[in-house]
């Protein structure tokens, strides 16, 4: 029996529906993005090479900090930080947050209220889901067998 092909159906583009960007502007978008973000990769590397001009907080909730978190992290749930939690923190220093991953928008408000507070802050960018992916060790009482995202 003889198959018929079926009518291919055109759609709209969605790469390209926006429109193109010079490499200038595209440089610049990316260079500025990079000034706010940094991943699993380089927190380890630098964690491990001795770079300590950075802090790394864990926002999110008790319970899964004590379970597994990036080793040295500081606690601190986004739901908590003001003026008046954070007047022991260091100013000058760079504060990079995280929380569970990508599903997770916690790192993100803490950053939001540590730049609102004059901190220097970057985001990393996959949280701890990908700084265990990765294989980066982790501390906590669950360790490994802690769950990837929370419940």
């Amino acid at each position: 029996m003889a198959q018929t092909a079926s009518p291919r159906v055109r759609s709209k583009q969605l790469v390209t529906a926006s429109p193109d960007q010079t490499p200038d502007r595209a440089a610049s978008f990316f260079h500025h993005r990079l000034a706010f973000e940094t991943d699993p990769s380089d927190v380890h590397h630098d964690q491990s090479h001795g770079v300590a001009d950075f802090v790394v907080l864990d926002a999110r909730q008790v319970e899964a900090f004590e379970a597994c978190r990036v080793p040295g992290a500081i606690h601190m749930p986004h739901g908590r930080i003001r003026q008046s939690t954070t007047r022991d923190f260091d100013r000058g220093q760079l504060i990079v947050t995280y929380c569970w991953g990508p599903g997770c928008n916690a790192a993100t408000k803490a950053a939001a209220k540590l730049s609102a507070l004059g901190f220097r802050v970057r985001e990393m960018i996959g949280g701890l889901e990908y700084w265990r992916r990765e294989g980066h060790p982790v501390e906590g009482h669950e360790g490994n067998d802690a769950p990837l995202a929370g419940s």
